[in-house]
């Protein structure tokens, strides 16, 4: 049926939590986007499990979407473990770079909600660096646990799992978007 909004995953890996986000909150609308064949397999079977109807996959890049995704298309958006590129010759390959930064403001609706994860504090540097210069999306933290603490909502994804393993603790980036009229 017709659903509140629509929710984008970028890079979903094993899916656990674009399924439990899903499951969650059947009147959403969700897109989860993941070009590895395994991953889009695991959340298909998830899917199935939980007998899941708001779900469509692009098994891809989800920047091959970018040029057909409308405007203000999104009331959150998640990128979630990304690749965080660690060699310096391949930071150009990370997926918050300047040109993603303009599409996600792009798709996200006023005061929509983009939600970044990574255990790598470069790349959360990198990601800090390029979400808050522009001023279109507004850094939620107020204080550290802000950062250091998941969502209310989180859903811990397989990698997260690992990444704590080892000892590498995760940071947890929320940001808004600035109402058009305000820019």
């Amino acid at each position: 049926g017709p659903v509140s909004d629509i929710w984008l995953e970028v890079g979903f890996g094993g899916g656990e939590h674009l399924a439990a986000q899903a499951a969650a909150h059947p009147e959403i609308g969700f897109i989860g986007c993941e070009p590895f064949v395994n991953g889009v397999a695991n959340v298909l079977s998830l899917i199935d499990k939980g007998g899941l109807t708001n779900v469509r996959l692009f098994d891809d890049d989800v920047r091959k979407l970018f040029p057909i995704l409308p405007d203000a298309s999104f009331g959150r958006i998640y990128a979630l473990f990304t690749d965080p590129w660690p060699k310096t010759r391949h930071h150009r390959r990370r997926f918050i770079n300047d040109d993603t930064v303009g599409e996600l403001e792009r798709l996200l609706k006023d005061d929509g909600e983009l939600r970044l994860a990574s255990d790598h504090m470069g790349y959360v540097d990198w990601m800090l660096g390029h979400l808050t210069v522009r001023g279109a999306l507004i850094w939620q933290a107020r204080a550290k646990r802000d950062w250091t603490d998941p969502p209310a909502d989180w859903v811990e994804t397989r990698y997260e799992n690992k990444a704590r393993a080892k000892g590498d603790l995760p940071a947890y980036l929320c940001f808004s978007r600035r109402s058009r009229r305000d820019q």
